[in-house]
């Protein structure tokens, strides 16, 4: 049975960890010869070992997307050893969590410099490749693109943005023969909700997520993976995923009024900020 990304280049940013590290295993297992880019070696080189694992090929970059030249030389050396780039994934990001009242202007800006213009940067630094190619292009947003919820104002704020900005390159974007695929995950397994405001790694966190509702990054990887060789626009992952976003879209009112329900009175439950600073 022939392979969906036979002999294509995939470039995945955020490759060390949680969706970006198991995109990289799911693009090999289908052919594809993999660039993984994050900032931490160490991390990559664990990555890269797992794709080799399931008998793929794969090369770690270190790569900082909210520098633009560290991404430009990420791409330069994927192309030197790949030839070229047929599959592109702006995955980077983190969380910047906390109420707004207790947030800062800085702490909006520090969000949208890795979340959108990160992912912006790529898409600017990989798209000569693309065009020649006629590639395709997918960009990690969230569930949380299309809902907003409280205590995640900046979190959620980036990735409308991310929406908005996928949803309209996907019309230029087409004219050059590229696709764009938007991927909104719900609970992934992932290192995300261990990550603090200034996207530092805490091992001895506990995941506050429900695991009951926490998706394999492998299977989530799988979904997302199909969606982009189908070229689809939109892959919304996870059945609470799809659920959350089928009520906000046509039962706006009764996803707000449950949110103010469940939250009010305990916004300091949801302030994961806070949890950091009494821990």
């Amino acid at each position: 049975m022939a392979k969906r990304f036979e002999n294509k280049n995939a470039f995945i940013t955020g490759g060390s960890s949680g969706i970006g590290a198991a995109l990289g295993v799911a693009f090999a297992r289908e052919g594809a010869r993999v660039a993984l880019a994050a900032r931490s070696l160490d991390r990559l080189a664990e990555s890269v070992h797992s794709v080799e694992e399931a008998g793929g090929s794969a090369i770690a970059l270190q790569c900082d997307v909210t520098s633009r030249a560290s991404i430009d030389e990420a791409v330069e050396r994927a192309v030197e050893e790949f030839g070229g780039l047929d599959v592109v994934v702006a995955n980077a990001g983190f969380g910047v969590d906390g109420l707004m009242t207790k947030l800062e202007t800085e702490d909006y800006r520090r969000q949208f410099e890795t979340n959108v213009f990160g992912v912006i940067d790529t898409v600017y630094a990989t798209l000569p490749h693309l065009v020649e190619s006629k590639g395709r292009l997918a960009i990690v947003s969230s569930v949380l693109g299309k809902i907003g919820r409280p205590a995640m104002s900046a979190y959620a704020a980036s990735k409308f943005a991310v929406c908005g900005f996928a949803e309209s390159i996907y019309y230029e974007l087409a004219d050059l023969g590229i696709s764009v695929t938007c991927v909104n995950p719900g609970l992934v397994e992932s290192n995300f909700r261990v990550v603090d405001n200034e996207g530092r790694f805490h091992e001895e966190w506990t995941d506050p997520a429900p695991q009951f509702f926490v998706m394999p990054a492998e299977r989530a990887a799988r979904d997302i993976v199909r969606a982009i060789y189908k070229r689809r626009f939109e892959a919304n992952v996870t059945l609470h995923g799809k659920f959350g976003i089928f009520m906000n879209r046509h039962f706006p009112w009764m996803v707000r009024t449950a949110q103010r329900q469940l939250t009010r009175g305990r916004l300091h439950d949801f302030d994961r900020s806070a949890r950091e600073k009494e821990s």
